[in-house]
């Protein structure tokens, strides 16, 4: 019997894949437990509605991830720091700090896991920082960090 998969089943496929079982295996265990629908015409149907749905929306997401990379491209994020003598810095700035800086200056909601630091910045000056956006798309922008 083919059954399409609503949800990953170990060792026979994941969610949204077409496989064929014995039909007992599928009467006893598949579709009682709603791990997958019988392969009609409609439930295939309605898999390819799915999969365009999906598609569409994974290509609207790629989209607003570049458009806002380029919006970032020019920003610049402005933070303070305490030093003391001969312009030696106490801590270091983190990404939370950066991403609330990024929420009340420029407006924008910024993950902080989600900014990439090469090294964490001890010191005073302007860093380049990234921003992962989208698993295909990388943000950059400025962050200008001066003495409080």
């Amino acid at each position: 019997m083919k059954v399409i998969l609503l949800e990953d089943v170990k060792s026979l496929g994941k969610k949204g894949e077409i496989v064929t079982v014995s039909d007992g295996y599928a009467r006893n265990m598949i579709l009682p437990k709603k791990l997958g629908v019988e392969a009609t015409g409609k439930n295939l149907n309605d898999l390819k509605l799915q999969n365009r749905h999906a598609e569409k929306v994974a290509q609207e997401n790629l989209a607003a991830a570049e458009a806002l990379a380029k919006d970032l491209e020019n920003k610049k994020i402005e933070l303070t720091m305490k030093s003391g003598e001969g312009g030696r810095t106490f801590g270091s700035i983190s990404t939370k700090e950066i991403a609330e800086a990024a929420r009340k200056q420029l407006g924008l909601e910024l993950d902080k896991k989600k900014i990439i630091l090469k090294d964490p910045i001890k010191a005073l000056g302007t860093y380049e920082v990234q921003i992962k956006l989208h698993p295909q798309v990388v943000g950059n922008f400025t962050v200008h960090v001066s003495e409080e």
